[in-house]
């Protein structure tokens, strides 16, 4: 960060925090996207925003709430730099929010360290994110999260040989060696690592390497949208699942796709922190909301994680307005009833810890869609990937 910018942030941090750093309108920047090919989750986001504020009014602590929107387009560590510089700067915010990918999240640690800003962080999934400033909040998951306790899981089903397919990025690679340590220490036996690039969009040749080694069960791991869709299609058309091949994911059936899948999702097995299906009154009440404010909308991680997030940064401002070291510390141990069911902040790792869902995929009875039945949790997971 050159001083210039710096010198501008302090700037912002002083007039922001005179007095009692009060503000009559807290303002939180939302960096997501709402172009390009991934701009599902920055329209998933605001409508969960829309949701919570619907639900519970557009003030906390007396003070009103403004949510303030940036275009990050995808996975663009510089763009969302200077999105973050301009939103602090300019447009004087006191939170800052969004963030899908890791490499984003990333770079925006040293703006906040520099002008205490919370930050809470609706996805973006690597472990080591929170390491990077105290400031960072997360109100998704890890891949160590659902990872771990999916391996666990199929070991004990009696799949014992695995091959990990998975995005060539840093996520990606956090998700196989989440899942290879713990399918090892169980005494499974991983036969094959498959790393895809990133703009992989024909994934026949991978899918065909996982067929030809013929192993018990296959864990893929790729970034939302287009390549989950695209890599499931390719598992069911090249005949794995008739031969056995049990796949093992986590967001790859996710709401969003999953109806166009069709009955070839049938049986997909995913451990994750959240399904629509879910049944509790609050995700009840959350999805009809949703529903009601947006017609069509689906419920997947990306609403559950803005609607989380929002309660926290109500809650923040509940409790310290504008001063981010007070809002930090005010919700570090925060508990709450979430559409996933019970969360709580970790104080440590500032991630959720909640359950962890074995889910297959199911058609409906009611409703005729697809859904990610819940069949077994894994309660009270933490981030198994945070190392002191």
């Amino acid at each position: 960060m050159n001083n210039l910018v710096r010198a501008a942030l302090a700037a912002a941090m002083a007039t922001l925090c005179a007095g009692a750093c009060w503000a009559d309108t807290i303002k939180v920047g939302v960096i997501a996207e709402f172009s390009g090919p991934f701009a599902i989750y920055g329209k998933q986001y605001k409508e969960a925003i829309e949701t919570y504020v619907a639900q519970h009014g557009s003030q906390s602590g007396g003070h009103d709430i403004e949510f303030i929107y940036k275009d990050v387009g995808g996975a663009n560590p510089d763009l969302a730099k200077t999105l973050a510089q301009e939103l602090l700067i300019r447009d004087r915010v006191n939170y800052l929010a969004g963030l899908t990918f890791t490499p984003n999240a990333l770079a925006l640690a040293p703006l906040i360290e520099q002008s205490e800003t919370p930050t809470v962080i609706f996805n973006a999934a690597t472990s080591a994110i929170n390491k990077q400033s105290p400031y960072f909040l997360r109100t998704s998951y890890t891949l160590w999260q659902v990872s771990t306790p999916l391996a666990d899981w199929a070991y004990d089903q009696g799949i014992h040989t695995v091959v990990t397919a998975v995005s060539d990025y840093g996520p990606g690679i956090d998700a196989e060696n989440a899942f290879k340590a713990a399918f090892e220490k169980k005494g499974g036996k991983v036969i094959d690592t498959i790393r895809m690039p990133l703009a992989t969009t024909d994934f026949t040749p991978f899918i065909q390497r996982v067929r030809s080694q013929a192993p018990n069960g296959v864990f893929a791991f790729l970034p939302g949208g287009p390549p989950t869709f695209g890599f499931t299609k390719s598992y069911n058309e090249n005949g794995l699942a008739k031969e056995g091949i049990r796949f093992l994911g986590t967001a790859e059936t996710e709401e969003s796709n999953l109806q166009a899948l069709g009955d070839a999702a049938i049986g997909l097995t995913t451990a994750f922190h959240y399904s629509e299906a879910h049944d509790s009154d609050v995700n009840a009440a959350f999805t009809k909301k949703l529903g009601e404010l947006s017609a069509g909308a689906v419920a997947n991680w990306a609403s559950v994680g803005a609607y989380d997030g929002t309660h926290l940064i109500y809650k923040m401002v509940e409790a310290a307005g504008a001063d981010g070291p007070k809002a930090i510390e005010a919700v570090k141990s925060l508990k709450w009833e979430s559409p996933r069911g019970p969360v709580e902040m970790d104080p440590k790792t500032r991630t959720l810890i909640q359950n962890v869902y074995i889910r297959d995929v199911e058609r409906d009875k009611d409703s005729g869609r697809l859904v990610n039945r819940e069949k077994g949790v894994i309660a009270t997971v933490g981030d198994l990937g945070w190392t002191d």
